[in-house]
């Protein structure tokens, strides 16, 4: 009976943080799996760009008319809604 507390705890725990913290990293593999070209994103550097190349484990943004970087696909934070860049 003594356990009880502890075991309550870690249910607690176990809904209120690890829960949650899976749910996220499943949402956001699912983002980096279905990125295309043409998709816009922000970096977690705070670049934004628009897709134009993706590998297995790179991205290649366009961030200016003929400026391209190649980043890890892990850090692309955010996909952004079509025309978002130009509504900057």
């Amino acid at each position: 009976m003594s356990f009880l507390p502890i075991i309550l705890m870690f249910i607690v725990l176990y809904f209120l943080m690890i829960r949650p913290q899976m749910k996220r990293q499943k949402e956001q593999k699912a983002m980096m799996d279905a990125l295309a070209k043409g998709d816009e994103v922000i970096t977690a550097g705070g670049i934004v760009g628009k897709v134009s190349k993706v590998t297995d484990a790179y991205v290649t943004l366009e961030v200016a008319d003929g400026t391209e970087i190649v980043v890890q696909k892990a850090a692309v934070s955010t996909l952004l809604p079509k025309g978002t860049i130009k509504a900057l």
